[in-house]
């Protein structure tokens, strides 16, 4: 698994931790069932405290990302299809309010937002 802790970034560490892992799942890079490291493994390799990876793998499994075995360790949850695609769509809808609102703020219209999405899409169509 490659976590990748950004300094930088105005998220708590755990926060990056979390959504990392995530994406994986929605992304489908880490499937049901797959062993994750073990919380201490992971706070080695990333260079963080324990606690800072217990709280990011204690939000997954709240969250149904992650179930923890006492004595064998954090999976990852089994997901319907479902599932994963209520929580792509989510994504997807999160990123166009970011899009919306910014366009709001440099006065771009409803109608001048669709044409660039569409031609986003053209494009993406082009060299895919």
């Amino acid at each position: 698994m490659n976590i990748i802790i950004s300094n930088r970034s105005k998220e708590p560490i755990y926060v990056q931790i979390k959504e990392q892992i995530k994406q994986s799942v929605l992304n489908q890079t880490l499937h049901p069932g797959e062993p994750l490291p073990s919380i201490r493994k992971l706070a080695k390799e990333l260079q963080v405290s324990v606690i800072t990876t217990k709280r990011a793998y204690e939000e997954l499994e709240r969250e149904g990302f992650v179930e923890s075995v006492v004595g064998r360790g954090s999976f990852i949850a089994g997901q319907s299809e479902e599932w994963v695609r209520e929580q792509q769509l989510k994504r997807i809808e999160d990123k166009l309010t970011e899009a919306v609102e910014e366009g709001r703020r440099i006065g771009l219209s409803l109608s001048e937002l669709k044409e660039m999405l569409e031609l986003i899409d053209d494009q993406t169509k082009a060299e895919g």
